[in-house]
């Protein structure tokens, strides 16, 4: 759940359920035809350079269609091998909020085999409020860009009233900025929605999908809307089927427990880092280093954002040698670079997260309920202080969408009705998307979907883990139609 790359959670989101196919068939059905694509070069200042981009309109309201529209852009990396070509894979990098235009490109730089590269044309794209498709802002502060998505940890219920207080007047923003227009409609049930208009686009019976992270909530309800035109769904780390509810973030704080040992280990492995000669001393180094900082914070580092630091670099192995060196800067008070610290200050007055951040909240508040008392998440934080210590009274702290205005919801209940189509993917030790919430999505999905869940700690499984047994399933699942006839465990390796 990185900011700025593939799983971005992006830095920084009683309801009228939508009766699935039903609806979803009636609405489409009314929706306009979309008109035909027309390639080229994508925006600029997009930073995709390697693919081409097109834009489709999409109704903003699909409960009436044919009013206003928005655009929705969407990039191709298109297979040079017709005669194998299936069809087109959807795909979505994570967030909400994170920009999937260039995510073919980063698929294919992490290693995606020739053979699925050949069977369809990957498709990237911004969905509704982000980046280069109709955005929407929140107007956010430097100051408020810094805040990111991610509550910090609180120490008591001041802390709580004082977060409250931040971002109660994010939600305010948020309702009066010159996008609150499409507050109401910037939903993971539209944006599915949006998914079958770029199919239609694309000229495409079917399409098949990969997302990671929050991506797999879109493809829940994408392939729950959409049965019968959803062909193969494949979900990576996923969340459980409400989305990025509460109950979701909170497993953040168990999430983080389970897979800080892996980097304990790491480090006590090598005593010369000076991190500690045990994975218990490693660990009491991290309470260490945080609330020393808690009480002594620096220009670039406080304990909150080192906290988040170091859940951020726990996303990947790989990662464990830039999460040394700002352990290594912050415990000799040393500056940190931004290479170690994502969230270092700017001189600038815009970071540059306005839009990721805001179409974030969008989302995440808009997409469930969310309790209004500020108690209730005092009470959560203090619940969670003495099981998960090192994480878990951030997870549990309180967000904007507590403050959030009152609209119409109409969120999408994932369930097992339509064809066995989904292959979910998971790590056992992930700190962003833990495995209970993934068993959580496999029960909703019940025989719709076989799950293989792979032994190696990080978010992400396939092409960004090493696990040859559970990223073979995976390929062969999209270039054959091959998948798992029963859930597997794939072995350490």
């Amino acid at each position: 759940m990185r900011r700025t790359s593939a799983f971005a959670l992006v830095a920084v989101v009683a309801a009228c359920v939508v009766p699935g196919v039903a609806q979803a068939a009636t609405s489409q059905q009314a929706s306009p035809t979309p008109a035909p694509l027309q390639w080229g070069e994508c925006p600029a200042d997009s930073g995709v350079t390697t693919l081409e981009c097109a834009t489709l309109d999409v109704p903003l309201d699909y409960q009436d269609p044919t009013g206003r529209q928005i655009e929705i852009m969407i990039s191709r990396l298109a297979s040079d091998n017709q005669e194998q070509r299936r069809g087109v894979l959807l795909t979505n990098p994570g967030g909400p909020g994170a920009s999937g235009l260039n995510f073919p490109t980063d698929l294919k730089d992490a290693g995606l085999p020739q053979s699925v590269l050949d069977s369809y044309d990957i498709i990237g794209i911004d969905p509704r409020g982000v980046g280069q498709s109709t955005p929407v802002t929140c107007d956010l502060s430097l100051e408020q860009q810094l805040m990111g998505n991610l509550p910090p940890y609180a120490h008591n219920a001041e802390d709580v009233v004082e977060r409250a207080v931040e971002v109660e007047l994010v939600a305010e923003q948020c309702a009066t900025s010159e996008t609150a227009w499409m507050l109401p409609h910037t939903t993971t049930a539209n944006a599915a929605r949006d998914l079958d208009m770029v199919r239609q686009a694309l000229g495409e019976e079917t399409a098949s999908f990969l997302g990671y992270s929050y991506g797999t909530h879109l493809g829940a309800v994408y392939t729950t809307l959409f049965p019968e035109t959803s062909d193969r769904v494949v979900i990576d780390s996923s969340l459980p089927p409400n989305g990025l509810d509460h109950e979701a973030g909170k497993l953040m704080g168990p999430g983080f427990e389970e897979r800080f040992p892996d980097f304990a280990a790491y480090a006590a492995a090598r005593p010369e880092l000076g991190l500690g000669n045990t994975p218990d001393e490693v660990r009491a180094k991290y309470f260490e280093i945080a609330e020393r900082l808690d009480e002594e914070p620096t220009t670039e580092l406080t304990g909150a954002l080192f906290r988040i630091a170091t859940l951020s670099n726990l996303a990947r192995d790989s990662h464990f040698p830039t999460l040394v060196e700002l352990w290594q800067q912050a415990e000799a008070g040393r500056p940190v670079s931004v290479a170690s610290n994502p969230l270092t200050l700017s001189d600038t007055d815009d970071l540059g997260f306005d839009n990721p951040l805001s179409s974030h909240l969008y989302v995440l508040c808009g997409d469930n309920e969310w309790s209004r008392s500020i108690e209730s998440y005092q009470d959560d934080v203090e619940a969670a202080r003495k099981p998960y210590p090192m994480y878990g009274p951030a997870a549990a702290n309180i967000r904007a969408c507590a403050f959030w205005p009152e609209i119409d919801r109409a969120p999408v209940e994932v369930d097992d009705q339509g064809p066995s189509n989904v292959l979910l993917v998971q790590n056992t030790r992930d700190a962003s998307t833990p495995l209970i919430g993934a068993q959580q999505m496999r029960d909703a999905l019940g025989d719709r979907v076989r799950m293989v869940t792979a032994d190696q700690g990080g978010h992400g499984v396939y092409l960004f883990g090493t696990n040859a047994c559970a990223n073979d399933s995976v390929t062969d699942y999209l270039v054959t139609g091959e998948r798992v006839s029963e859930d597997r465990f794939c072995a350490a390796e």
